[in-house]
């Protein structure tokens, strides 16, 4: 198993998706880029520690490429929004790729770049591809999110499930087999 980390806005909505790509082991809710030691959920949402909510998603690469986790990534938010995503507003919803290799920064950079010379969205990218320093772990309650709490929580309703409809729509050719 590989490892790849994510920010693309709530990170629910960001494990949500992942969890359902085939090749995908595992996806962790958390925090990185910041300079704060074991932050807490409310010290991130305070916008003061410099983290992002983020999500480490193990992966198969025999299953699921890097390159292919980078095409789920980039059209399942829009990475051209400046520390926003949807109503999420703030620095810790940025769009950002924290590379584990040279290569992974390569494949990044390079995603990026195509991307942005296609001109799909009407403004520049502003993905963030940096290295990965540290990576802490969210608190219990946010891991496993949405399977949790689909029913309970309008977030969940109103933004995740519609934004899975789509991903599954998109990318029904990489979805796990149900049960799995």
């Amino acid at each position: 198993m590989e490892i790849a980390t994510f920010g693309a806005g709530c990170f629910w909505c960001v494990e949500a998706v992942f969890q359902r790509v085939d090749g995908v082991g595992k996806v962790v809710s958390g925090y990185a880029g910041g300079h704060v030691v074991n932050p807490t959920y409310e010290q991130v949402c305070d916008k003061t520690t410099g983290h992002a909510e983020v999500c480490q998603i193990s992966f198969d690469p025999a299953k699921v490429s890097y390159a292919e986790l980078l095409e789920v990534f980039f059209k399942t938010h829009d990475p051209t929004t400046l520390n926003r995503q949807g109503n999420d507003e703030g620095p810790q919803y940025r769009s950002a790729i924290f590379y584990h290799s040279p290569e992974q920064k390569a494949l990044a950079e390079k995603a990026k770049a195509e991307l942005g010379a296609a001109s799909i969205w009407p403004n520049a990218i502003v993905t963030e591809v940096v290295p990965l320093d540290k990576f802490y772990p969210a608190e219990d309650y946010h891991q496993n999110y949405y399977n949790q709490n689909a029913n309970r929580n309008p977030y969940c309703s109103f933004v995740i499930t519609p934004k899975l409809d789509k991903f599954k729509k998109v990318f029904k050719e990489k979805l796990k087999k149900e049960g799995e």
